[in-house]
């Protein structure tokens, strides 16, 4: 930690007296603790609900572990009003207890919110199950207008046995999108579809809710196309696999976990939301509708086709919580995430620097390191927006500190200091573990703070809860806690006075991680557990084609002119990826238990590498309840403490642990990736599926953080990054430096595709304001805009940024082209971003497509009018003070339109803004613009294309004479035309 020897600074920082008494009570209820470990009893003996369970002989309750006697509900108590129905639900014969004691007594309230959401709560009617608080998801307020006759969703029950099914009133004769019924679902029981898990059987589909399992189930289509249910990497892709066309299903586990990007199990996030894309055959359309279940229990959601069945199903098992239902009509898979959006808050507004390409390694040693690598990317003519320091920063791993010798606060300010003269900006690393002093002489104020304003999550016996991260041993935040927004603005805003002057942050390991299971640190030798040493760390994978023993450790695409790709084909289709075995996450050891029923944790144990579940928060919230939260609190605070820290300005944050509304206050990127080309793949998937998540600001490691990259891989995935919103290279620590100026092929790649990314800015910003103003997502799946062609249901190697630009990276080595799916099976006219040229394009099929090393295909969609920066600059402040362009891509009936969205890039609240429309049609372009920003710079080219070649152009009525025409892409180009973006404006041509 950088030391801060100034009086005042002491005052500020060192209050030890006080810290020590009180952290030696902390202490000795810890030691109490030890010596007595029954304190913290079972987990299941939190709740008081339900019914006298057996007892095995233990004293500990017995549960029948199957649902086959569960009697379900009858509804009784029915009260209808102008926005919905409100019913009791009894238990409708003896308690099974299954997992957990059965709840007699629930309330169902359902709640018609507007014409496209429908609200359906069930809870248990004494309120004493956890549900999530309105202080950390703000849900909407009940309807002041009557939806119950025009909404586009109807709520249908039976009352005894106790179901209910929800069916569109513009589709009545359709297969309900949620049907819960026993009879619409596959006769059980059903035995396991994976032989060693007898969890995977379903025993039966009666609606089950104890105080430890909550059980309910819906058909499904047949094969239906489901998207979201993470944050997962899923084998089958973007689209679920639902154990249909040779499918085996999927068990999706939420459960917030720290692990390198497995696949198909629970990871850093939980995203309870689905989107279906059901397409009916026989009229050749299709329409989209989505579900939420708004719980943050640990939980396993099910998709499953059982054998010989004619509908699959989604059941829902979880260890906790109520049953808060939100139903969302769509029709399109856009207004689906837009109506999710409306309930769990759209996105922040994020900074026009954000956009930018940020560089970031675990291995910066120093200030030295930072400034060299700054100058190395200038030298080379790669735009740097933003350098990121890791751990590296620190003073013995310490938050919010500096290392005295490797970045010495003044050092660092001037290095922070000299990028802001530049137009570039610094963040630096926050992790989520507050290392505890390890005896009388250390002097820690964030940790000291805390205990003071006691902030730091307890064991249930009230001493600190104590962690190991890279520190050592740790306090964790208590989200919870009155004080605990103070002491983590104090931190931030102390970090700052001593050099850290952070344009934004980046929070780590909120799941949280800890490297031990349970209080490992209750009773120990502080002193003992020295922080962690990366000293002598050796990183050897390399990616898939490259042979290193053979190459040598340099990654380079040719040695000597020989190339080092060792794989024997080009093809261009993505790598294959393995599927874990269902159940293989290490069912042994899971105490079933505590819970009872045992989610499928990839890791085993729920404390297993995070805190155990009975820690306990403020307000007596035990951890098994608010575990997949933590990473949302913490984003929250962090938003809340950098807009006091930095007032004025639009906060910037990325995050790694998410949960729904998490993109109210951060942003994403898809954790500790492998530089792999599987990898390169797979984080389209990603982008694609955070974009449902409502955290549209994501984006992967570029080149990959896990092992080494290579030149090829990298090359090509710095291309791809720059089609995505968060756009980072990282990599991990002594790994094959990956900066893109260390190869010249890399550097060329980085250049044209930032460039490109810098020039599609005002679209990228005008699709990230309407993202934080409706909740419509800014990179799209190509069925998103073409509904009814099934054949682009499962393309997940390719996507839309907005509406209009159409990306097709190449994602294999060695590949010299690509193949691509052109969405509007003909009807649509493609460009070519570069050289403008229409594509003569497969209708319905693939396009093979030139792709040599660093090109990305990219592609503009007719009917589009996109406003450019014409000269993209070294920073996105220097390209926001250019000229702009407007790039007009006609229809084969002449047509296109388009918006834009200015401002001034960085308040907060945004202030003043200015709305553009651009609008062409029978020779003739109109922009209208509205608002109360105004737009210094001038719009100096249109571009149009599709025209046949003019006889006259004209703007604002009188003739023009610096403009060109290129036959053979049918391109006008008229120059020079100063326009103010400010008026209305008119272009025409005949």
């Amino acid at each position: 930690m950088q030391m801060i020897s100034e009086a005042h600074h002491q005052r500020r920082y060192y209050r030890s007296h006080r810290f020590t008494v009180m952290f030696s009570l902390l202490l000795l209820l810890g030691v109490l603790y030890t010596l007595a470990p029954t304190v913290w009893g079972d987990v299941s003996q939190r709740a008081t609900l339900g019914n006298k369970l057996a007892s095995n002989g233990t004293g500990t309750p017995s549960y029948s572990m199957n649902v086959t006697d569960c009697p379900g509900y009858t509804l009784g108590s029915l009260h209808e009003s102008d926005i919905g129905l409100t019913a009791q639900l009894t238990l409708a014969g003896p308690a099974c207890n299954a997992f957990g004691r059965d709840i007699s007594n629930l309330t169902i309230e359902v709640t018609y919110q507007s014409q496209s959401t429908l609200h359906v709560k069930i809870y248990d009617t004494a309120n004493q199950q956890f549900t999530i608080p309105e202080s950390v998801i703000e849900r909407p307020a009940a309807p002041k207008t009557s939806y119950t006759g025009n909404s586009d969703l109807l709520f249908n029950f039976d009352a005894a046995p106790f179901a209910f099914w929800v069916t569109r009133r513009s589709d009545p004769g359709a297969m309900p999108l949620f049907d819960t019924r026993t009879s619409s679902l596959p006769p059980t029981p059903i035995p396991p579809f994976n032989a060693s898990d007898p969890s995977t059987a379903f025993d039966g589909f009666p609606l089950v809710f104890e105080d430890q399992y909550l059980q309910v189930a819906s058909a499904l289509p047949y094969g239906t196309n489901i998207y979201g249910l993470g944050e997962v990497i899923a084998s089958s892709g973007f689209r679920r696999d639902i154990g249909t066309d040779g499918g085996v299903g999927t068990i999706q586990t939420h459960w917030a976990r720290d692990v390198a990007d497995p696949i198909d199990q629970n990871m850093y996030g939980s995203h309870p939301i689905y989107v279906e894309h059901r397409y009916n055959a026989t009229t050749g359309k299709a329409s989209a509708s989505g579900v939420l279940l708004l719980n943050a229990a640990g939980s396993d959601i099910f998709l499953q086709t059982p054998p010989n069945s004619k509908v699959s199903l989604i059941e829902y098992r979880l260890i906790g919580g109520i049953m808060d239902f939100y139903f969302f009509s769509g029709p399109s898979d856009a207004e689906v995430i837009a109506q999710y959006g409306s309930v769990i808050g759209y996105p922040m507004w994020q900074p026009a620097w954000g956009f930018g390409f940020h560089l970031c390694r675990w291995g910066y040693h120093n200030v030295s390191d930072d400034i060299e690598n700054v100058a190395q990317m200038r030298a080379a003519g790669i735009p740097l927006e933003v350098q990121w320091n890791d751990i590296d920063l620190y003073h013995a791993f310490r938050d919010f500190t500096t290392d005295p010798v490797n970045f010495p606060g003044d050092e660092l300010r001037t290095f922070i200091r000299d990028l802001a003269e530049n137009n570039q900006h610094y963040i630096p690393i926050t992790d989520v573990g507050i290392a505890i002093t390890v005896n009388s002489t250390d002097i820690y104020d964030p940790f000291t703070r805390g205990v003071e304003e006691d902030v730091w999550i307890k064991n249930p016996d009230g001493s600190l809860y104590l962690g190991q991260v890279w520190p050592g041993y740790t306090v964790y935040p208590d989200w919870f806690s009155e004080n605990i927004l103070s002491v983590w603005t104090e931190a931030f805003r102390n970090w700052t006075e001593i050099g850290v002057e952070f344009s934004g942050i980046w929070l780590d390991m909120n799941e949280p991680s800890s490297f031990c299971s349970d209080s490992c640190g209750t009773g120990a030798n502080y002193s003992a557990l020295a922080p962690m040493n990366m000293a002598g760390t050796v990183v050897t994978g390399y990616p898939e084609c490259y042979n290193e023993t053979k190459w040598g450790p340099s990654g380079n695409m040719t040695i000597n002119g020989t190339s080092t790709n060792s794989c024997t084909t080009s093809s261009t289709t993505t790598s294959t990826v393995v599927k874990r075995g269902v159940g293989a996450g290490g069912e042994k050891g899971v105490n079933l238990n505590s819970p009872p029923y045992a989610i499928h944790n990839a890791i085993g144990s729920l404390n297993r590498n995070t805190l155990a579940t009975n820690a306990t928060h403020s307000g007596g919230y035990a951890e098994l309840d608010v575990h997949n939260m933590f990473g949302l609190m913490e984003e929250k605070t962090t938003h809340l403490a950098i807009q006091s820290v930095i007032p004025g300005k639009r906060p910037f944050l990325i995050s790694r642990s998410t949960f729904p509304s998490a993109g109210k206050w951060t942003g994403h990127w898809l954790g500790d990736n492998y530089s792999k080309w599987q990898y390169l793949y797979l984080n389209i998937q990603g982008v694609l599926q955070f974009q449902i998540y409502q955290i549209p600001m994501v984006g992967a490691d570029t080149c990959g953080f896990n092992d080494n990259t290579d030149e090829e891989l990298c090359n090509r995935w710095m291309q791809l990054s720059a089609f995505v919103p968060f756009y980072r290279n990282h990599n991990t620590y002594a790994a094959l430096p990956q900066e893109p100026y260390r190869w010249e092929s890399v550097a060329n790649a980085s250049r044209i595709a930032i460039a490109a990314r810098y020039s599609l800015l005002p679209y990228w910003y005008t699709l990230f304001a309407n993202s934080s103003m409706a909740g419509l997502p800014p990179v799209r799946a190509l069925f998103y805009e073409f509904p009814d062609e099934p054949e682009l249901f499962t393309v997940d190697t390719q996507w839309l940024v907005g509406s209009d630009i159409l990306v097709t990276p190449v994602l294999t080595p060695g590949a010299t082209t690509v193949d691509g799916i052109f969405p509007g099976r003909g009807s649509v006219i493609w460009r070519d971003w570069y050289t403008h040229a229409a594509v003569n394009a497969t209708s319905g099929g693939n396009t093979t497509l030139d792709a040599p090393i660093s090109y990305i295909n990219v592609h503009i969609r007719d009917n589009s009018a996109l406003l450019l920066h014409q000269e993209p600059g070294y920073t996105i402040y220097e390209t926001r003070e250019g000229p702009y362009s407007l790039l007009v891509s006609l229809n084969a009936a002449g047509t296109a339109f388009g918006t834009a969205y200015v401002d001034d890039g960085i308040s907060f609240p945004p202030g003043p803004s200015r709305s553009l429309t651009f609008q062409a049609a029978k020779g003739t372009l109109k922009i209208e613009s509205k608002g109360e920003y105004t737009i210094l710079q001038k719009l100096e080219t249109i571009t149009v294309l599709g025209v046949q070649k003019p006889s006259q152009v004209s703007l604002q009525g009188s003739p023009v004479k610096g403009w060109t025409y290129k036959e053979a892409t049918e391109e006008l180009v008229v120059s020079n035309t100063s326009v103010n973006l400010d008026g209305q404006t008119t272009l025409a041509w005949k």
